[in-house]
C-alpha cells in the first residue's frame, strides 16, 4: 500500500511538472499583465491574440515554418524510405554496424557541426535559402527517421515482394506499390517525428537565414523579448498557443492511423 502511495505521488509531481507551464501558457494569453507566476487573470481579455494577429509576427513567420518544415519532411521521409530497404531486405555483416552508426550520429550536438556548416553553405552559396535549410534540417533528421523506416519495413512480409516480382515488378515498383502502402502507420510516426522535431528547431534557421522576411516562427518568437529583461509574457503565450496549432491539428488528423497495425495478416494467405 505504501508503495502505492509513493508512486502515485511521484506521478502526481510529473503531472504538475507538465501541467503546470501549460496552465501558465492558458492563463497569460488572456492576461493582459501576465507575468511568470500562474494565476487567474482578473478580466480575462482576447487583446494579446489581437496584437499578434498579424502579417509581420504571426501569418508570414508561420507560413514560412510551414513551407521549410513540409519540405524537409517530405525529403525526409522519401530519403529515409530508398536508404532503409537496402539495409532491411539485404543481409550484411555490415548492416547492423552501419545501423549503430547511424544512431550515433544523432547523438552529436547540432552546436558542434554548425560552424562548418555554415562556412560550407556561404561557398555554396546556400546561405540565406529556404532550400539549403530546409536541405540541412532534412539531412539532420534522416539518420533517426532511417532507423524508424528500416523498424517498419521489417514487418512487411518479403513473400509480398516476392510475389509482385513474379508479376514483373522492379524493385522501385514493389517498394512504391507493395510495402509502402502497407507501412502507412510507420509512414505517419515517422513524418510526424521528423515534422515536429523541424518545427521547433530553432538554432538551425537562425544560423542560416539572414533576411527577416524569410525567418520561422520559431525564430520570431525573438520580437517578444526586449531589451534589458524585458518580456511581453501575454503576447508570448499568444503567439506559442497559435505557433503549437499546427502541429496539435498535424497529430489530431492523423491518429487514426496511429492506431492501427499493418493490417497484413490476410495477405500472405493463398
Amino acid at each position: 500500500m505504501r508503495r502505492r502511495l509513493t508512486a502515485d505521488a511521484a506521478l502526481l509531481v510529473v503531472a504538475a511538472a507538465f501541467l503546470l507551464p501549460l496552465a501558465w501558457l492558458v492563463l497569460a494569453s488572456v492576461d493582459r499583465d501576465a507575468t511568470l507566476r500562474v494565476s487567474a487573470p482578473g478580466s480575462p481579455t482576447l487583446d494579446n491574440f489581437s496584437a499578434v494577429w498579424t502579417d509581420e509576427i504571426t501569418f508570414t513567420p508561420m507560413l514560412n515554418s510551414l513551407l521549410l518544415c513540409g519540405g524537409a519532411t517530405l525529403l525526409t521521409v522519401a530519403c529515409a524510405a530508398l536508404a532503409a530497404y537496402p539495409l532491411s531486405r539485404f543481409r550484411s555483416r555490415v548492416v547492423r554496424p552501419y545501423l549503430l552508426t547511424v544512431l550515433f550520429t544523432t547523438c552529436l550536438p547540432i552546436t558542434a557541426i554548425m560552424v562548418p556548416v555554415y562556412g560550407l553553405f556561404v561557398q555554396v552559396n546556400l546561405i540565406d535559402t529556404m532550400s539549403g535549410t530546409a536541405l540541412f534540417l532534412a539531412a539532420s533528421q534522416l539518420p533517426f527517421a532511417i532507423w524508424l523506416m528500416k523498424n517498419f519495413m521489417d514487418g512487411v512480409p518479403v513473400i509480398l515482394e516476392e510475389a509482385a516480382w513474379t508479376d514483373g515488378a522492379s524493385w522501385f515498383q514493389s517498394l512504391t506499390r507493395v510495402i509502402l502502402p502497407l507501412m502507412g502507420p510507420g509512414i505517419t510516426v515517422v513524418m510526424i517525428y521528423s515534422f515536429i522535431m523541424m518545427w521547433g528547431n530553432f538554432f538551425v534557421p537562425f544560423m542560416l537565414l539572414l533576411s527577416p522576411e524569410q525567418l520561422p516562427a520559431s525564430v520570431s518568437i525573438f520580437t517578444f523579448f526586449g531589451n534589458y529583461g524585458q518580456v511581453v509574457y501575454g503576447q508570448l503565450a499568444a503567439f506559442s498557443i497559435l505557433y503549437s496549432t499546427p502541429v496539435i491539428l498535424l497529430y489530431v488528423l492523423i491518429s487514426r492511423r496511429l492506431g492501427g497495425g499493418f493490417a497484413l495478416g490476410g495477405a500472405v494467405k493463398g
